[in-house]
């Protein structure tokens, strides 16, 4: 069996599946299903439905497509382009429903004051899940595939197909939003706010 390292497929998987081998298909989806997940889960506002359907498509794109991968980049890159045009696709189609998901979020239960703390967590978690799934697509990617991927600017910027200034101006930007969007939170972390 082939093996897999951390970051990268090995060029034999590739071929095996342009081959049409079910089993380096499956060691693709293995290696790759969560981060494909996790960065689906928060572009659609943490709706698990949408980044479950956002996923099987991705690997459903990934089958039809692999021949298309040329090796000019890392295939993790080309796999996260995919990602990327399939998560923006997938916002197009569903705007208004993404929203009502994205409102229904802000619900919680009520809690004893013996919870106090844990609910003023639970609290801040959600207004920032909110607020990096409120940023417009072309800010938001860039912050899901840095902090959530750890993609380095260079594979940023073939993932989104643009330069790594503009993968540094987005992030910049995205920060100074999630800053502004999150200044209401300092309530939750002082005393008496």
């Amino acid at each position: 069996m082939v093996s897999l390292s951390d970051r990268e497929v090995s060029a034999d998987i590739i071929e095996s599946c342009r081959r049409g081998d079910r089993e380096a298909f499956r060691a693709l989806y293995q290696a790759y299903k969560d981060r494909v997940y996790s960065i689906s889960l928060y572009f659609f506002h943490g709706d698990a439905a949408t980044a479950s359907d956002v996923t099987q498509q991705v690997f459903l794109k990934l089958i039809t497509s692999i021949a298309q991968f040329r090796g000019d980049s890392g295939f993790s890159t080309w796999l996260y382009r995919l990602v990327v045009n399939t998560c923006l696709d997938g916002a197009r189609q569903a705007k208004s429903q993404a929203e009502s998901v994205a409102h229904s979020r802000h619900a919680f239960p009520v809690e004893s004051k013996s919870h106090e703390e844990d609910f003023a967590r639970a609290q801040i978690a959600t207004s920032v899940q909110a607020a990096v799934s409120a940023l417009p697509p072309k800010f938001r990617l860039p912050i899901l595939l840095r902090y959530f991927d750890e993609l380095s600017y260079e594979e940023m910027a073939h993932a989104l197909n643009c330069s790594m200034g503009t993968v540094a101006s987005r992030l910049n930007r995205g920060h100074k939003i999630l800053a502004q969007k999150l200044a209401s939170l300092r309530g939750f972390l002082t005393p008496g706010g």
